[in-house]
């Protein structure tokens, strides 16, 4: 449900941008920990567009997977389910800001 004014803030982020112009594709990056559902997002998107220069805008949303860094090597790698031991060494790995992401990467605007 928070993915709503969220989407709501994109449409803004856009519109601003655009200078009324028709926005022709907004690129979102999503990190699968920052709590928010893509797919929501996606869902939300046309509904609050409708009347607006992104209504026909494409959203492009890039998913950015959780990555852990290894204290021994410094290896940034994905965890393996139940694990958090580093592919390349065996070492243990600790939590990044890497899968965290939420931000409008870029928007193409109509000229």
């Amino acid at each position: 449900m928070h993915e709503y004014p969220a989407t709501v803030e994109i449409i803004k982020i856009a519109i601003e941008k655009s200078n009324g112009k028709y926005v022709k594709q907004i690129n979102l990056v999503v990190g699968d920990l920052c709590g928010y559902v893509a797919s929501s997002v996606e869902l939300y998107f046309p509904i609050i567009a409708e009347n607006t220069c992104c209504e026909n805008a494409v959203l492009n949303i890039e998913r950015i997977k959780p990555k852990l860094k290894c204290e021994k090597c410094g290896e940034l790698f994905e965890r393996e389910l139940f694990s958090f031991l580093c592919k390349k060494c065996g070492g243990d790995g600790f939590p990044t800001d890497i899968g965290t992401e939420f931000f409008v990467r870029s928007i193409e605007i109509a000229d």
